[in-house]
C-alpha cells in the first residue's frame, strides 16, 4: 500500500510543471502605432513581418495615422492588403481634395469653387470653423474600409481589439475612443488642429490625439500590457530643414506637450520600432509613400530578432484569429432616417441622394447618393451610420451639417487685360423661397461688375429649375473696329436672363428655354481731337430681346485642371427685337436709329478631356456659332454694320463674362467681333511637378463678318486677313501656359503667336474674375 501511494505522489510532482505551465495566462501583447501623417505609411511593414511570424496583438492603440492603420488592422485587414491600399490611393484627392465636379448639380456647377473665403451668417454672427483640409472624400473612404465591421460598435468585438486616441478640445484632456462608429474614431483621431475640422463628440469636439499623447505606450500599460511593440514615427519634434510646409509646421506647433511626454512612453516598449533614424520625408510627403514605405523597413528589420524571439515565445499559446469578417457586397435597408436636414432642404436632398429601401446596394451606392446631396452646395457635410433595428433589420441615418442660410464669400484676381478686382459675393439660400438660391455678387475693380442671380428648383425631384440673372459691367477697353483698335471706349452692358430648365441627368446635364434681354452702350471716353484713336462714332447703343432654347452637359471631374470629361453646349435662338441708334463725330454722318433686320443663332461647343497617361491630359475641342440674318428690307437698318455688340466676340486666354464671348490665345481680349466662327483647339495638360502645368496648345479658326452665305462659301478656303475684319479669315494661334494652383486659385503665364500680326503675344493673370 505505502508503495501504491508513494508512486501517486511521484507521477503527481512529475506532471506539477506541466499543469502550471498549461494554466499560465498568455502574456498581453499590445501594439501601438504613433501618429505622424505621412510618415504613418512606415507602420505597414511592421505589420507584414507579424503576419509572417504569426503574432497577432491581443490589443491595438494607435493615434492619428497610426489609428487609421491600426483600426484597419484590428478590424481584420493584413499587413499586405493594408500596403495595397496605401499604393492606390490617390492621396491629393482623399487628403483634402474636396468634392469632384462630377458629383454637384448642373445648376450649381457654376458656383461651385469659385471664391477664396467663405463666411457663414447664423444668428447674426459670423459662423465659420476653418481647415486647410476638406476630409469628405477621407471620411467617405474609411466608411468604405470600414463596411465589413459596420454592426461592430465595441472595439472589444474587432478580430483585434483596439483604441484610437483622441484629445477633447473644450477640456485639454486625453479621450480613449472604444466605441461607436470604427471610420469616426479613426478619423476623430487625426483631427490635426487647423488641418482638418473638429469632430463633434457626445457634448464637446475632438481633435488629434497626438496634440497630448502621439505614442500612447502609457496607455497601453494601463489596460494591462504585458509585452508592447510600439512603433514610433512622430519622434518628437522635426529638424528645421523639415519645417518647409503648412502642414508639418502646423502639426509641429499643435503637438508641444505630446512631445515632451514621448521620451517616457518610449522607454515602456519591449521592443521600441523606431523609425526616425530611417525616415527622409516628412508629415506632409504623402506623394513620397512608396519610399516612406521602404523606410519603414530599416527599424522593423533592425528588430527582426526580438519578433522572432517573441513569436517563438507565444507559439505555445493559443491566439486570435486575424481575418476579416465575411460580409455582403450588398445590403438591403429597411429604414432610412435623416437628421439635421431642413424641411427646405429635405424634398431636395430626397431628389439628389435617391436611396429607397428594400432595395439591393453597395456601400459605393450609397456613397454616390451623398455626394450627389453634396452636389447641391447645401452642406459642409454628410455623414453617415448604419444601426441594427431590434428585429434585426438594417437601417441608416443620414446626418446633414447645413451650411449656413446667409453665407458671405470673397476672392481676389488679377489679369493682364482687365487689372486687380476684389469680389465680394452673398449667397442666401431658402430665404426667399423654399428650394431657392439668392446671389449678389459685386467685383470691384477698374473695370467692375455686378450680377445678381435667382433660381428655384421644383416639381417631384427638384429636378426642374427657374433661373433668372441680371448682369451689368461698366469696361474700359481696347475695342477693334473691323481691325481698327480703338482705345479708351467705354462700353457698358446690361444683360437680363430669365431660364426655365429640365435635368437630364441632376449631375450631368439640362435642357431648356430663355428669353434674353441686353443693353450696350459705347462711347469713346475723350474727344477725337484728343483721342485720334478713338472710333468715329460718339455714341452707339443697342437694345435686344432673344429667345432660346439651350441643352448643357457638363461630367468634367475637376473645376480647374480637369483630367477627364467632357462639356458640351448648343443653343438655337431667334431676335424678337434689335434696335440701335449711333451718333457720329462726323457732321456731315447723320446718326441712325430704329430697328434692324432680324436674326437666328445657332451655337455649338464641344470639349473632351482624357487622361493619356499618368499627368498628361488630352484636350481636344471644337466650337461653331452663326447667325443666320433675315432678308433686309428698305425700312430697317442693316445687322451687319450695326449689330456690333450682340454678334460674337473672340480673344483672351480666360473664358470672359458675357452671353457671346469666347477665349482665343493670341487675341486680346474681345479683340474680335465675328458673325460666323468655326474652332478647333488641340492642347495637352502636363502636370510637371505638385500643382505645376504646363499646357501647350493649338487653335485654329475661321470667322466670317457678314452673312452666312458669304462666309460658308469661303470657310475651308479663307483668303482675307482678319485683322482687317472684311472677308472670312484664318485664325491660328500657337503658344503654351506655364500654370499653378495656388490657395488663390489659378496662376496663368501664357504666351501665344499670333497670325497676320505674326506677333508674340503675353497673358498673366491669378484667380478668377466674376463669373462668365
Amino acid at each position: 500500500m505505502k508503495k501504491t501511494s508513494y508512486l501517486f505522489v511521484l507521477l503527481f510532482l512529475l506532471c506539477l510543471p506541466h499543469v502550471i505551465f498549461s494554466q499560465e495566462k498568455k502574456p498581453k501583447v499590445v501594439l501601438v502605432l504613433s501618429g505622424g501623417g505621412a510618415k504613418g505609411i512606415a507602420h505597414i511593414p511592421l505589420l507584414q513581418k507579424l503576419d509572417s511570424l504569426h503574432i497577432v496583438p491581443d490589443l491595438i492603440v494607435g493615434n492619428s495615422m497610426g489609428s487609421i492603420i491600426g483600426g484597419l488592422y484590428a478590424m481584420g485587414y493584413s499587413g499586405d492588403s493594408i500596403e495595397k491600399l496605401t499604393k492606390n490611393i490617390n492621396w491629393d484627392k482623399l487628403l483634402g481634395g474636396g468634392q469632384s465636379l462630377q458629383s454637384v448639380s448642373v445648376e450649381e456647377k457654376r458656383e461651385f469653387q469659385r471664391y477664396l473665403v467663405g463666411i457663414g451668417i447664423k444668428n447674426k454672427k459670423l459662423n465659420s470653423i476653418g481647415s486647410l483640409l476638406n476630409d469628405q472624400n477621407l471620411r467617405e473612404y474609411l466608411s468604405e474600409l470600414t463596411y465589413p465591421v459596420y454592426n461592430i460598435r465595441d472595439f472589444d468585438s474587432l478580430p483585434i481589439p483596439f483604441r484610437a486616441m483622441a484629445t477633447d478640445l473644450s477640456e485639454g484632456k486625453e479621450v480613449i475612443l472604444s466605441k461607436g462608429s470604427l471610420a469616426y474614431a479613426m478619423r476623430a483621431s487625426m483631427s490635426l488642429p487647423a488641418i482638418f475640422k473638429p469632430m463633434s463628440y457626445e457634448k464637446t469636439v475632438l481633435v488629434d490625439g497626438g496634440v497630448l499623447n502621439n505614442f500612447p505606450t502609457d496607455v497601453a500599460k494601463q489596460m494591462g500590457a504585458d509585452i508592447i511593440i510600439g512603433s514610433d514615427v512622430g519622434g518628437g519634434l522635426e529638424p528645421i530643414d523639415k519645417l518647409n510646409n503648412v502642414l508639418t509646421i502646423l502639426t509641429q506647433t499643435s503637438m508641444f506637450p505630446s512631445n515632451i511626454k514621448n521620451p517616457a512612453n518610449r522607454k515602456l516598449c519591449d521592443i521600441l520600432v523606431d523609425h526616425m533614424p530611417n525616415l527622409r520625408f516628412s508629415t506632409a510627403d504623402f506623394a513620397d509613400s512608396a519610399e516612406i514605405y521602404k523606410d519603414g523597413k530599416i527599424a522593423t528589420n533592425e528588430n527582426l530578432p526580438a519578433l522572432v524571439a517573441l513569436s517563438e515565445k507565444l507559439k505555445g499559446y493559443q491566439q486570435r484569429v486575424h481575418e476579416l469578417p465575411h460580409m455582403p457586397s450588398e445590403i438591403i435597408l429597411d429604414t432610412i432616417v435623416y437628421k439635421k436636414i431642413s424641411p427646405e432642404n429635405l424634398a431636395l436632398v430626397l431628389g439628389r441622394i435617391n436611396l429607397k429601401t428594400h432595395v439591393k446596394y453597395t456601400t459605393q451606392d450609397l456613397i454616390a447618393g451623398i455626394n450627389r446631396a453634396m452636389g447641391t452646395n447645401l452642406f459642409d457635410e454628410i455623414t453617415y451610420n448604419y444601426f441594427i433595428k431590434d428585429d434585426n433589420k438594417l437601417g441608416v441615418t443620414i446626418f446633414g451639417h447645413e451650411r449656413a442660410k446667409n453665407q458671405l464669400n470673397t476672392s481676389v484676381h488679377y489679369d493682364t487685360y482687365r487689372g486687380v478686382g476684389i469680389i465680394f459675393n452673398y449667397t442666401a439660400r431658402n430665404v426667399l423661397a423654399r428650394a431657392s438660391r439668392l446671389l449678389v455678387t459685386i467685383d470691384i475693380a477698374e473695370q467692375p461688375k455686378a450680377r445678381i442671380n435667382y433660381q428655384k428648383n421644383f416639381g417631384g425631384n427638384r429636378d426642374w429649375w427657374w433661373s433668372s440673372e441680371l448682369y451689368g459691367a461698366l469696361l474700359r477697353q481696347e475695342i477693334f473696329f473691323n481691325g481698327k483698335a480703338s482705345d479708351n471706349v467705354l462700353y457698358n452692358s446690361v444683360e437680363f436672363t430669365n431660364e426655365i430648365n429640365r435635368n437630364i441627368n441632376s449631375l450631368k446635364s439640362y435642357f431648356g428655354y430663355g428669353l434674353h434681354y441686353q443693353y450696350s452702350n459705347l462711347k469713346p471716353k475723350y474727344d477725337r481731337e484728343y483721342n485720334p484713336n478713338s472710333p468715329n462714332i460718339s455714341n452707339y447703343n443697342l437694345n435686344t430681346i432673344e429667345i432660346n432654347a439651350h441643352y448643357a452637359y457638363n461630367d468634367m471631374d475637376k473645376v480647374f485642371f480637369a483630367e477627364n470629361g467632357t462639356i458640351m453646349k448648343a443653343n438655337i435662338t431667334r431676335s424678337l427685337l434689335t434696335n440701335v441708334y449711333t451718333s457720329f463725330n462726323d457732321p456731315e454722318h447723320s446718326s441712325i436709329s430704329g430697328a434692324t433686320n432680324g436674326y437666328t443663332k445657332f451655337g455649338f461647343s464641344y470639349q473632351k478631356r482624357a487622361l493619356l497617361r499618368k499627368k498628361i491630359t488630352g484636350i481636344v475641342g471644337f466650337d461653331s456659332y452663326f447667325i443666320f440674318e433675315d432678308k433686309y428690307k428698305d425700312d430697317q437698318i442693316p445687322y451687319s454694320d450695326f449689330g456690333y455688340a450682340s454678334k460674337y466676340f473672340l480673344g483672351g486666354i480666360i473664358p470672359s463674362s458675357g452671353s457671346n464671348r469666347f477665349s482665343f490665345p493670341g487675341l486680346h481680349e474681345d479683340e474680335l467681333n465675328v458673325s460666323q466662327y468655326m474652332g478647333l483647339k488641340l492642347a495637352s495638360q502636363i502636370n510637371l511637378m505638385g500643382k505645376i502645368y504646363l499646357t501647350p496648345h493649338f487653335n485654329i479658326a475661321t470667322v466670317g463678318f457678314e452673312s452666312f452665305d458669304k462666309y460658308i462659301n469661303k470657310a475651308f478656303s479663307p483668303k482675307g486677313k482678319w485683322d482687317d475684319g472684311f472677308d472670312p479669315s484664318l485664325v491660328i494661334s500657337g503658344g503654351a501656359a506655364i500654370s499653378y494652383q495656388s490657395i488663390l486659385g489659378p496662376i496663368h503665364f501664357d504666351t501665344s503667336w499670333i497670325n497676320n500680326i505674326d506677333k508674340v503675344r503675353l497673358f498673366f493673370s491669378v484667380g478668377l474674375s466674376l463669373n462668365p
